[in-house]
């Protein structure tokens, strides 16, 4: 096994929110294509595997992509119901690989140089940590469906600033090795790590509502600027 990090970016075909979500037009191209040049661009990673059933992604990339690795997914785990988890499970069992990185297919805004600084932030926390999850912080008051509140004290109407920040796992980026996912059946191991991020590059598409903000900051961001 070659001590290498392998980039892993899962995508069905279908999608129940917004439907044909990974490949419909975002900024003027299918919206896998936009991680997918930022993985490529990340001298971090030795290799970039898609994993799908969809044969849109697969022909596209092929055309467009032809350094990507595609791996089918099999017909047990192609249902909407399927934990991630058993779908990486299955990539690790096939790429020879000792660590991988995995993001989605809905995090258009994400930047080559986050990536890289997860993997260096993942990488110099071994061993202390086995695992690395991107968050963003919250800082609002926070209550359950109880009423009852989980940050603050009602009493005491600190600014929102003040108060003690918590994390929302924003499932932008995942770093873990194969040995721990297989023994846990989980990419966050026993002892992982959180990366912060800027909470605009980490927004994920969720909805039609997240689709259409994701590329007016998208294309906020990248007014002015030649995208190759």
């Amino acid at each position: 096994m070659s001590a290498r990090l392998v980039a892993l970016l899962p995508m069905r075909h279908e999608s129940e929110r917004v439907p044909g979500k990974n490949y419909r037009p975002f900024a003027g191209r299918p919206l896998f294509h936009w991680v997918l040049r930022s993985l490529l661009e990340c001298r971090s990673i030795e290799e970039v595997v898609i994993d799908t059933d969809s044969p849109e992604i697969m022909t596209g990339t092929a055309e467009r992509f032809p350094r990507v690795r595609l791996v089918e997914r099999p017909a047990h785990l192609r249902g909407g119901d399927v934990p991630m988890n058993e779908i990486l499970v299955h990539d690790a069992a096939v790429i020879d690989a000792e660590f991988f990185l995995q993001t989605h297919s809905t995090n258009p805004l994400l930047e080559p140089e986050t990536i890289a600084a997860a993997v260096a932030c993942f990488l110099g926390g071994l061993p202390t940590h086995d695992s690395l999850f991107s968050v963003s912080r919250v800082q609002k008051r926070l209550w359950d469906a109880d009423t009852r509140p989980l940050n603050h004290d009602p009493s005491v109407l600190l600014r929102t600033q003040d108060l003690r920040p918590v994390f929302e796992e924003n499932s932008c980026l995942y770093v873990f090795s194969r040995e721990g996912l297989l023994a846990r059946r989980n990419r966050i191991g026993s002892r992982p790590r959180m990366f912060e991020m800027d909470r605009l590059e980490a927004w994920d598409i969720d909805d039609e509502l997240d689709f259409r903000v994701a590329e007016i900051l998208f294309q906020q961001r990248t007014r002015g600027r030649t995208v190759p």
